[in-house]
């Protein structure tokens, strides 16, 4: 089996008995503006080429079945749920999934948002969540850190890595957007830097590791890859809306207990 080209995270990466990958766009089959490894079901690349997308990276991550590579309807929430089957079509609406049983293996879809994969190697638990500027700040990974200490892990024993998302210079964001983050996270204020007029450059990429360094875990990891400037390698929404493209294909972060 060729291998898909992925990101590993240092931590984790040394960890047995877990599987993990940072996925990018490279390795798939979808064409177009899809090419080539979109995993995203709500794109509107063809359904098929997103099936077998899928079916390459649970190949890859080790997966049996296909439907074992489970995915949410992800809204921008703090809901972090646990994952206890495959759930088929019908994906739950939530940001953070958590298991402790072997042969499910977590994917989170992104596309400049912010991915994050946590393991507790010790408790035989798992997590991922989807970090966008809304789930951060409302307390995406704050709630899936949770569900994993209900699923039997300590946070002095998880490790977390913050994967591929977009890049301060790559985030330029309004006023108002700094404005509503300065009224619930003071502390954030450093990581505007001030851009043309009345814009600014925000760091999501350390507010997602401040954030979780603030939840005292064994480790934090940070890929440090910028999505909309890494075109060869991510998708993004933020060059799709700067080149007027109609869609746009979405990455997976992946994270599985063996057999």
């Amino acid at each position: 089996m060729a291998t898909i080209p992925h990101i590993l995270a240092p931590r984790i990466a040394g960890m047995n008995g877990i599987r993990h990958g940072f996925f990018g766009r490279q390795g798939g089959t979808s064409e177009g503006i899809y090419d080539s490894l979109n995993l995203g079901l709500g794109s509107d690349d063809k359904p098929k080429a997103v099936m077998r997308n899928r079916r390459l990276v649970a190949d890859q991550i080790g997966a049996t079945e296909v439907d074992h590579l489970l995915s949410c309807h992800q809204v921008h929430s703090d809901i972090a749920i646990l994952a206890t089957m495959p759930w088929g079509p019908n994906r739950p609406q939530a940001d953070g999934m958590v298991t402790n049983l072997p042969g499910i293996a977590l994917c989170i879809l992104t596309a400049d948002c912010v991915p994050v994969l946590f393991a507790d190697r010790k408790a035989g638990v798992i997590g991922a969540c989807h970090a966008g500027w809304k789930g951060a700040l409302g307390g995406i990974c704050e709630a899936t850190i949770a569900k994993m200490e209900e699923a039997g892990a300590q946070r002095k024993d998880i490790h977390a890595a913050v994967g591929p998302c977009i890049g301060q210079e790559s985030y330029e964001v309004g006023p108002e957007f700094r404005d509503t983050f300065l009224a619930e996270a003071p502390w954030s204020a450093n990581l505007f830097h001030p851009g043309e007029g009345d814009r600014f450059h925000f760091n999501i990429e350390t507010f997602v590791k401040n954030r979780l360094t603030k939840q005292k875990l064994a480790w934090v990891d940070v890929i440090g890859h910028d999505t909309c400037e890494m075109d060869d390698m991510y998708f993004s929404n933020r060059r799709r809306n700067h080149r007027g493209e109609p869609d746009y294909g979405r990455q997976g972060s992946v994270i599985m207990l063996e057999d």
